[in-house]
């Protein structure tokens, strides 16, 4: 295959990640969008995980289907409108923002869901900030428009003076929030009226109505959303491809995930909006074209998706060049070289062999175990792209297996969160793997890894509590000092990173302001996506 070719495969992909607030609607609307995509040969099951029905494609993990919540993030792929849709699934609770962080890196775009009654929330503006920071142009969807909640215009303006950028609607609903009739397709100035379907488990009709008919059917709705409709192209606040993709601006789609009104017209904007695959910046700063030698970012390592098989799997998303099943890739870490020969692409839970894969797709490596996280694969002229980012902890735990006879599985299940980025995992030299400490953004990840060593490795652990609150990254050379002072101690990751550990905020600010040669330093994205 040559390189127009290559160039031609890439045009025909669309990826990007789904990012909200909790309980937005986010998997919801991922399930719609396999729905509409002919993904699902059935109705959408309901997302809560509640009792008699079937938990969400996307959401694999046992914790996930009892909670009803997302924990990891998901690839789905299927195809619409001639196009390859790389979805990616974001995890839906901020203490495992660190993993939606690292999707990003791996999406072209985003869909940003807000809920209809709530706007932009704490996460919601937070998740903007890297998109932003990262140049990941967003669309917006304004989900749960059939209950009741703030007016449109309203969503529009807080959008615009929360977030300083655009909201320039595509649709328009007809009908208050919690009275959804249908919505205006800008563009074309059609009235799309829905009719509703049972749960929303098979597509929600369509009709085309003229606006004679829709002001005589719907009255005063109709009236108003024509009124408010006028008022928008006034304003000019029309989608324009340039400040979107500058991310000065985000298309703007009403609907409701739930009952499928609206999802058609959003992902007719995915495939019109989302940019295809473009050259891919690398550390230095240079650009690496769609069409030149293979090359891929490893986003996310996760093991456990299969019980029966143990494996563990690399996600990778395909930067440049054709993938083909058995090639020969160097991992950029370690400049080892391994096979690709077990390459799957993944359906929630279910895969399947893949044999070849263009830029912008995903691919499962199967006991890939070279690779990690942040990692290049490549083959030809050798690749690096830019460090993922690494959160700075806010809770530590010191863990310790119960049975000392269990030791071996505790130390290898330890080994694996801490590749995978679960949660942080910190030793202290003289100690080692006896009582590791685990350090996390929220609580609920020492849920996730305690559940996941007692299931997975079988070793019950035991979590007890550290005088620990706040953390700094610090190097070797500052290292035996800060080991002598009260209050403080230094750890270290198996990446050779070492952190500083303090009590209290007011004991690191005295030292920082006492010891100024010290090495110190913030760490990216702190706080996480509180």
């Amino acid at each position: 295959m040559g390189s127009s070719d290559v160039k031609a495969e890439a045009a025909r992909r669309r990826t990007f990640a789904i990012i909200s607030h909790p309980d937005a609607g986010k998997t919801t609307l991922t399930e719609k969008f396999l729905l509409y995509g002919g993904a699902l040969s059935s109705g959408a099951g309901a997302v809560k995980a509640r009792e008699g029905r079937r938990s969400a494609t996307s959401d694999w993990m046992e914790m996930e289907q009892q909670r009803g919540i997302s924990i990891t993030s998901a690839a789905l792929q299927f195809e619409y409108r001639d196009c390859i849709i790389n979805l990616l699934d974001t995890p839906g609770h901020r203490d495992f923002s660190e993993d939606t962080y690292r999707v990003l890196a791996a999406a072209d775009a985003a869909v940003m869901v807000l809920d209809a009654g709530k706007g932009i929330e704490p996460q919601t503006l937070k998740l903007f900030e890297v998109c932003r920071e990262r140049e990941i142009p967003f669309m917006t969807f304004i989900n749960k428009w059939d209950r009741p909640g703030k007016g449109a215009l309203e969503l529009l303006d807080e959008i615009e003076q929360t977030l300083i950028v655009e909201p320039t609607p595509v649709t328009w609903p007809v009908g208050l929030a919690g009275e959804f009739k249908g919505i205006i397709d800008r563009k074309t100035g059609d009235y799309i009226r829905f009719e509703r379907t049972a749960r929303g488990s098979t597509i929600a009709p369509e009709e085309i109505v003229s606006a004679e008919q829709a002001a005589k059917d719907e009255g005063e709705a109709w009236e108003n959303a024509s009124e408010e409709a006028e008022l928008l192209e006034m304003l000019e606040r029309n989608p324009d491809i340039k400040t979107f993709l500058a991310c000065e601006s985000t298309p703007v789609f009403f609907g409701s995930a739930m009952t499928n009104f609206g999802v058609r017209a959003l992902l007719d904007g995915v495939v019109d909006l989302v940019p295809a695959p473009a050259p891919k910046v690398l550390k230095d700063g240079s650009r690496r074209a769609v069409d030149a030698d293979f090359s891929g970012l490893v986003f996310k390592v996760q093991a456990g998706m299969d019980k029966s098989h143990r494996d563990r799997i690399a996600f990778v998303r395909v930067c440049s060049g054709k993938f083909e099943r058995g090639l020969i890739a160097t991992a950029g870490g370690s400049g080892r070289q391994f096979s690709t020969k077990y390459a799957q692409t993944l359906f929630g839970q279910d895969r399947e062999t893949v044999d070849t894969a263009f830029p912008g797709d995903i691919l499962g490596l199967v006991n890939a175990n070279d690779v990690r996280v942040g990692d290049a694969i490549y083959t030809g002229e050798p690749a690096q792209f830019p460090d993922l980012p690494a959160f700075a902890p806010e809770h530590f735990m010191v863990a310790r297996v119960k049975d000392t006879s269990k030791f071996k599985q505790f130390r290898k299940g330890i080994a694996q969160l801490d590749e995978e980025g679960a949660v942080q995992v910190l030793r202290l030299p003289d100690i080692g793997d006896q009582a590791p400490v685990l350090a996390a953004v929220g609580q609920l990840q020492f849920e996730v890894a305690v559940n996941r060593l007692e299931n997975e490795f079988g070793a019950p652990v035991e979590l007890t509590s550290t005088r620990y609150s706040i953390a700094r990254k610090t190097d070797a050379e500052s290292a035996p000092e800060l080991r002598a002072m009260q209050g403080v101690d230094v750890l270290m990751r198996a990446n050779g990173l070492h952190l500083a550990l303090f009590e209290s905020k007011y004991w690191m600010d005295r030292v920082l302001a006492d010891h100024p040669e010290l090495t110190l330093e913030r760490m990216v994205a702190e706080g996480g996506l509180s």
